[in-house]
């Protein structure tokens, strides 16, 4: 076998681990949102151990990809690939201790909800966007296709505006909830909007590497 095809090869197997690692990701999301909404404690250690496996699989993306870097020496657009691999194995990787973040805040608050009534919905409508994105990312991963990138970063304007909505209603006279429910919806609606957005930075990555330019997909 050539140095090209060892090459080619190594690329492949990189490319496999990303997809695993991000069908890890949207695993650990949907487990982590129905802890969330259901005040259920076993998805929710189900989903920070997850969490924790994600980021040691990540970090084995990493010395992979640094091992054929030192080896191979490539350049123009496998250097690019590599490069791309490494941030986005980054990027799931905090997707990843997103979603556990969110696990771990229904983990500390059961047998109690973490989420009041007024904001069920939302989060309900937010978690399986995300979960939904997830799924996506998984498909582009395994093959490329920059519509399904495109359409990637629609979905995530709906997070974004549900995002603002859970801020607008914290902030408003309506909200009367404890302190406690206001920290907890604050810091989970902004992780699940941070996963969304990561989400597209990893599409705007994979759109680079198959077209060449940076379009308005670039987060």
């Amino acid at each position: 076998m050539s140095m090209r095809e060892v090459f080619q090869r190594e690329l492949s197997e990189v490319q496999e681990r990303l997809v695993d690692l991000s069908e890890s990701v949207t695993e650990i999301m949907e487990k982590a949102s129905i802890a969330f909404l259901n005040s259920d404690v076993k998805k929710a250690d189900e989903a920070i151990a997850l969490a924790e496996v994600n980021e040691e699989r990540a970090l084995a993306i990493d010395e992979m990809a640094i091992r054929i870097l030192s080896r191979q020496s490539p350049v123009a657009r496998d250097l690019r690939v590599l490069v791309s691999a490494l941030r986005i194995s980054a990027s799931l990787e905090r997707m990843g201790a997103l979603a556990g973040h969110i696990a771990t805040i229904a983990r500390f608050r059961y047998p109690e909800s973490a989420v009041p009534e007024t904001l069920r919905k939302t989060f309900s409508e937010m978690g399986a966007l995300d979960c939904a994105l997830g799924r996506k990312l998984t498909q582009l991963l395994r093959n490329t296709d920059v519509d399904l990138a495109r359409s990637i970063q629609a979905e995530d304007e709906r997070v974004d505006e549900l995002h603002r909505s859970v801020f607008d209603l914290v902030l408003s006279e309506k909200w009367k909830e404890n302190a406690i429910y206001t920290v907890d919806v604050t810091l989970a609606s902004r992780y699940h909007e941070r996963f969304a957005d990561h989400v597209v930075d990893i599409s705007a990555k994979v759109a680079y590497l198959t077209t060449g330019e940076w379009s308005e997909l670039e987060a």
